[in-house]
């Protein structure tokens, strides 16, 4: 089964219960600003479009939601390397029944005090595959060029006629996490 590559705006079906979402991306070798840390976070969203609670957005510092159906793997801070940079484990079995949406986001981290943006990083992707069986279900390359945005909403698992679905987004913020909080808080 060949996997089913996305444009922005496009959406896939999603079929299995449980999956992973990798995010990858690498910085551009003429960047010179230090390491540049991108952050995967992930929004738990009920019919408002709001979070259902605090502990409903998963990143570094909160790797699990309270229902145990999304589970971070952790904070990588280089992007060095081929393959996925942070995975995100996903298991529609167990989830919230308040949970309507699951909104993916990329930020960078100390972004304004760094002077660090999108422009400066390539090869931005999301993907959903099955890890047990190694297989590649959709996958996004966001080919934009975001120069001025410090954030980047990659894509979003929402549920409608009792089907989850994928969409790929590749929207961006110029004000970073706090943004993405302010507006799903």
């Amino acid at each position: 089964m060949m996997a089913i590559n996305l444009q922005k705006g496009e959406r896939a079906n999603i079929e299995l219960p449980k999956f992973t979402i990798g995010l990858g991306w690498d910085i551009n070798e003429s960047h010179t600003g230090g390491e540049c840390d991108l952050d995967a976070s992930v929004f738990l969203l009920g019919e408002n479009r709001k979070i259902l609670s605090d502990p409903y957005f998963v990143f570094y510092n909160n790797l699990e939601s309270p229902d145990g159906a999304v589970k971070h793997s952790g904070d990588n801070r280089t992007g060095a390397g081929d393959g996925d940079d942070e995975t995100i484990h996903v298991d529609l079995s167990v989830i919230n029944a308040a949970v309507k949406e699951i909104c993916i986001v990329v930020t960078i981290h100390e972004a304004a005090q760094r002077k660090q943006n999108f422009g400066q990083i390539r090869n931005s992707f999301i993907r959903i595959y099955d890890a047990a069986k190694n297989v590649e279900l959709v996958k996004y390359e966001l080919g934009e060029d975001f120069s001025i945005e410090t954030a980047v909403e990659f894509g979003r698992i929402y549920k409608r006629d009792n089907q989850w679905r994928f969409e790929a987004v590749g929207l961006g913020q110029k004000g970073g996490l706090e943004d993405y909080l302010a507006k799903y808080a």
